[in-house]
């Protein structure tokens, strides 16, 4: 018979060392039973809605899927299930959108286990700790880094954004993308306006440092 104060668990990551040492870890805590664990979104889902856990521990970053759309699914299908998002690195971006799907944590695997499991039992009974003071800090961070401006282009200033990045002048922006150089000359005016830049040099600088934030996230 379960211990109705014990708290179950379930554990998504791709890499099965990590699974298995989470799970070796969590079930030594005499009040967290890890119920079952997945390797993919879609088997994840699928084991949640069988196993009916308290908590789902989710990697933010999966080969086959996205932890923080599963975040999101199992927050609309069971909205009494809390969620853990754990990852390798700090990421606003990540941390924003995982506040948006209704995490309740955000926590970075480097945590000690000890802390790993009080955060589960925080969430457990009902404590937010991914709360609005820390996605609106998040937000801030990604607006003063330019993320969030990007963002705000239409698809065809997003593709002039990166040819600028790319070295590309107004005559190679016009026929990349099959139009008059006066009228990449408008685009290039309106995209500076929106970015709050008078200098191609601000964008191209600009599209370097979001390829070294994207760049780092994918290593």
């Amino acid at each position: 018979m379960v211990d109705p104060m014990t708290t179950r668990v379930f554990l998504l990551d791709d890499h099965e060392v990590v699974r298995v040492g989470l799970a070796t870890m969590l079930d030594s805590e005499p009040d967290i039973e890890v119920v079952g664990h997945a390797g993919n979104a879609e088997n994840a889902l699928t084991g949640i809605a069988e196993s009916e856990p308290h908590v789902a521990v989710l990697d933010v970053r999966l080969e086959e899927g996205n932890g923080i759309e599963v975040c999101r699914e199992i927050r609309e299908a069971h909205p009494d299930i809390r969620c853990i998002m754990l990852t390798s690195f700090a990421d606003d971006r990540a941390m924003v959108d995982a506040g948006v799907a209704g995490a309740s944590a955000y926590v970075l695997k480097q945590v000690r286990g000890d802390e790993l499991a009080d955060t589960i039992r925080a969430v457990a009974g009902g404590r937010q700790l991914l709360d609005p003071a820390t996605i609106r800090h998040a937000t801030e961070r990604l607006r003063a880094s330019g993320e969030l401006l990007i963002e705000d282009l239409s698809p065809q200033e997003k593709r002039l954004f990166v040819l600028i990045g790319d070295g590309y002048s107004n005559r190679q922006i016009a026929d990349e993308l099959y139009l008059a150089e006066k009228t990449v000359k408008n685009y290039v005016s309106t995209l500076l306006a929106k970015l709050g830049m008078t200098r191609r040099t601000e964008v191209a600088a600009l599209a370097a440092r979001l390829d070294e934030r994207q760049s780092a996230r994918d290593t």
